[in-house]
């Protein structure tokens, strides 16, 4: 049984993991301040500390506390439009609250960081699929945020006996997922649908997007957290290209409702086209995306028709 320090466990992506972890023998510590997630979410059998990334005392005192095997680090602030209005705050939890992390660990001799990212480090791509090498330039304060994040795991593995991965995510759907999540789209229109109600799509709808179920960004969580040799970046996608409007039109099927969208004006430091190779993550660990697009959004609907 090994004992895993667990930011951000209490919400979408970590409630996953964590149930995963649990479910394997692990010991799950989870370190949430709830801004986002919920305590509903947090498994039965996973332990909870309330705290904030940003306090670098807390969070120093919950790892000593904990001593864990390793850290998954999940908590962000990963919304677009916020970064936007408040980039202080965005840089406090996403780089400040990842050093404090990093401290904690390199102070208790944890020898393993794993460590959320984003597709939004790229920006727009020159050349798809995008792959690690791509170029980075981050179109908002989020996006720099989260890859100056990258750049501080992976100086701590530079200079300290941790080893450290960042995944960077595509756009993560599935069970539990808010609307208030940047991804959350999917939620927006499968809340709308099944209201009757018809989505609001921003833009013309041909901007596309590497739409990747929950269930497989949680198995890539935990093949990085386990591979020795998963060390880095890595993106984690469905290696599949999908527009906002082939998006709706497959939501439309899995609730057997027709839809008449809306179009609005597209939002500021919005990317137009994503989609991301995980070929490096396949190489190394084996891991690659189970779940189908139809599959998933099947999935997602009925867990919200509930």
């Amino acid at each position: 049984m090994q004992t895993i320090f667990m930011t951000g466990g209490a919400g979408f992506i970590g409630s996953h993991v964590a149930e995963r972890l649990l479910a394997r023998g692990d010991r799950v510590v989870v370190y949430d301040n709830f801004t986002t997630g919920t305590a509903a979410n947090i498994p039965a059998g996973a332990e909870a500390i309330e705290g904030d990334i940003r306090d670098k005392a807390n969070v120093q005192q919950a790892v000593a506390e904990t001593k864990p095997d390793g850290v998954i680090h999940l908590a962000a602030q990963s919304k677009v439009g916020p970064s936007l209005e408040q980039p202080d705050m965005d840089l406090e939890i996403n780089i400040l609250g990842t050093v404090h992390l990093l401290e904690a660990a390199k102070a208790n001799d944890v020898p393993r960081f794993i460590s959320a990212s984003s597709a939004a480090v790229y920006g727009h791509a020159g050349q798809l699929p995008i792959d690690e090498t791509s170029a980075t330039e981050p179109l908002s304060p989020y996006g720099t945020s989260k890859l100056a994040a990258e750049q501080y795991i992976q100086s701590y593995a530079r200079l300290y006996p941790i080893r450290t991965a960042a995944l960077r995510f595509a756009n993560v759907y599935g069970p539990r997922q808010t609307v208030e999540t940047e991804a959350g789209v999917i939620t927006i229109f499968c809340e709308a649908l099944l209201a009757g109600k018809q989505p609001l799509i921003q833009g013309d709808g041909e901007q596309t997007r590497d739409f990747v179920y929950v269930e497989d960004v949680a198995e890539a969580v935990i093949t990085a957290f386990d591979h020795e040799t998963v060390s880095g970046v890595y993106n984690v996608s469905s290696e599949t290209q999908t527009s906002i409007n082939e998006l709706l039109k497959e939501l439309s099927h899995a609730a057997n409702r027709e839809f008449n969208p809306q179009y609005g004006a597209p939002r500021t430091g919005d990317i137009r086209h994503s989609y991301l190779s995980s070929v490096k993550l396949r190489q190394t660990a084996g891991w690659k995306p189970k779940v189908a697009l139809a599959e998933g959004l099947q999935r997602t609907m009925d867990y919200y028709k509930a």
